[in-house]
């Protein structure tokens, strides 16, 4: 391809343009769109998300730092194409199970997964399966909102996960961390939380050192709101709130969280009509090359 790969404007815009294919028993690294934004509560447009995101990955896929190698020369990454997105009745509930049965097929064949929404009502279906899988999970929450609300199965939105989850044992609240909260949300599961001002003043080695030291060797679905960062960082999307990291905090983090067995992984919420400038879908496809690197680390483990 020589110097054409670095057009951006042109081709097909597949995540990092790797082969868009569910001929998946080989890859080492699948990535996923979800656009779903039915479970929104305030500005919707999430859906927009994965096509937005997979269009300025062709702007940062041809780069790798700050990691010391390219993940696509080791790995095999695959672009799985979207699903759980319809028109039908109860659509959440349909791509709930939609997306659980995909996860578990990536998943069983060996693959990592990398999912991208879509609202954060997306991660029922993929915790699920990773925990099928990999047994208990931790989950490492980055966002302004705890997510804690409780949906007794009948008002599921991007509120509730992660309150439903810990409910139904796929997620160990004691070993989890929600990092860079800065809203309330009841927490009767027993979530750590370090909330944004106390994250701030840490260093990025030192808040992952924290994040690691509750976590311990357990298998990690990270989860990854968009709107944990500051809206100057990230405006495109649905419930923005002030007093977050920058993108270069964010990454300095991701980049010392090396040694966490991270199993699974999503990126949500990128509401793309609200930033014409295109930053915060820049911003999510830079971070999650970032989540690739991670998810890799572990391939050659397993």
């Amino acid at each position: 391809m020589g110097k054409d790969k670095f057009l951006a404007y042109g081709g097909n815009p597949s995540f990092w343009r790797c082969e868009q294919t569910r001929e998946i028993n080989d890859a080492d690294i699948v990535v996923m769109g979800v656009p779903f934004d039915v479970g929104t509560s305030n500005r919707p447009g999430a859906r927009y998300g994965p096509r937005s995101i997979r269009e300025m990955s062709l702007h940062v896929g041809n780069f790798y730092y700050p990691w010391s190698y390219d993940v696509k020369e080791k790995y095999k990454i695959v672009d799985y194409g979207d699903v759980g997105l319809g028109v039908q009745n109860d659509l959440t509930q349909f791509m709930i199970q939609d997306t659980y049965e995909h996860a578990k097929s990536i998943l069983t064949s060996g693959s990592k997964l990398l999912t991208l929404g879509g609202d954060h009502t997306i991660p029922y279906g993929m915790v699920r399966a990773a925990k099928e899988k990999y047994g208990k999970l931790a989950l490492l929450h980055f966002d302004s909102h705890q997510d804690s609300l409780a949906s007794d199965g009948t008002q599921i939105f991007h509120g509730s996960f992660a309150h439903d989850l810990a409910e139904e044992g796929c997620i160990d609240a004691e070993k989890s961390v929600q990092v860079f909260i800065r809203t309330e949300m009841p927490n009767e599961c027993g979530y750590n939380i370090i909330n944004a001002n106390e994250a701030l003043e840490m260093k990025p080695a030192e808040l992952a050192d924290q994040i690691k030291s509750i976590i311990g060797d357990q298998p990690v679905y990270l989860t990854f709101d968009v709107d944990s960062l500051d809206p100057a960082y990230a405006p495109g999307t649905g419930t923005p709130v002030v007093g977050g990291p920058s993108t270069y905090q964010m990454r300095s983090l991701l980049r010392n969280l090396e040694g966490l067995n991270i199993v699974a992984a999503d990126l949500v919420e990128v509401a793309p009509m609200y930033d014409p400038a295109q930053v915060t879908p820049l911003a999510a496809a830079t971070i999650a090359g970032d989540l690739i690197y991670l998810l890799a680390e572990n391939i050659d483990n397993e």
